[in-house]
C-alpha cells in the first residue's frame, strides 16, 4: 500500500484540465510571444490576409509605443483567426475584428498617440485606408 500525499505546488502554475493552443509566460520581466495561424484562408479573403500579414510584418518598424503595437498585433491576429476558420468567416466577427484593428491604428493615424516614430502617422493612415478598401 502506498501513502498518498497532498501535494501543494507553490513554485509554478498548475493546470487542472486540458490546455491546447494557449500561450503561457510565467515569472518573466518581459516576454514576447508569437503564434502562427497557418490555416487556409477562406476563399475571397486572400487579399485581406495578405494585407494584414504585411501590416503585422511592418508593425515592429512603425515605431509605435509598446501598448499601441501590442493592441494592433492582437487585433490583426484576430482578423487572421476569423478568416482562417474551418467554417466560412462570420461577417459580424470579421467586421468587429477589422474595427478593432482600425481602432488600434486610429490614435497613431490621427497623431493622438504620443511617442510614435516619424512616418508612423502616415503609415497608420495608409494601413487603415487599405483595410477599408478591401
Amino acid at each position: 500500500m502506498t501513502d498518498e500525499q497532498n501535494v501543494n505546488n507553490y513554485d509554478g502554475p498548475v493546470f487542472n484540465g486540458e490546455v491546447s493552443g494557449s500561450q503561457f509566460a510565467w515569472n518573466n520581466d518581459t516576454v514576447t510571444q508569437n503564434q502562427q495561424n497557418n490555416g487556409p484562408v477562406a476563399p475571397g479573403f486572400e487579399a485581406l490576409a495578405d494585407r494584414v500579414t504585411e501590416l503585422l510584418r511592418q508593425l515592429p518598424q512603425a515605431g509605435l509605443a509598446d501598448r499601441d503595437r501590442e493592441d494592433a498585433e492582437a487585433a490583426a491576429r484576430d482578423v487572421l483567426a476569423v478568416i482562417t476558420q474551418q467554417d466560412a468567416p462570420q461577417e459580424g466577427k470579421l467586421r468587429r475584428a477589422l474595427g478593432m484593428l482600425k481602432g488600434a491604428l486610429a490614435p497613431v493615424a490621427t497623431g493622438v498617440a504620443a511617442g510614435t516614430a516619424v512616418g508612423a502617422q502616415e503609415w497608420a493612415r495608409t494601413a487603415i485606408e487599405g483595410l477599408t478598401g478591401i
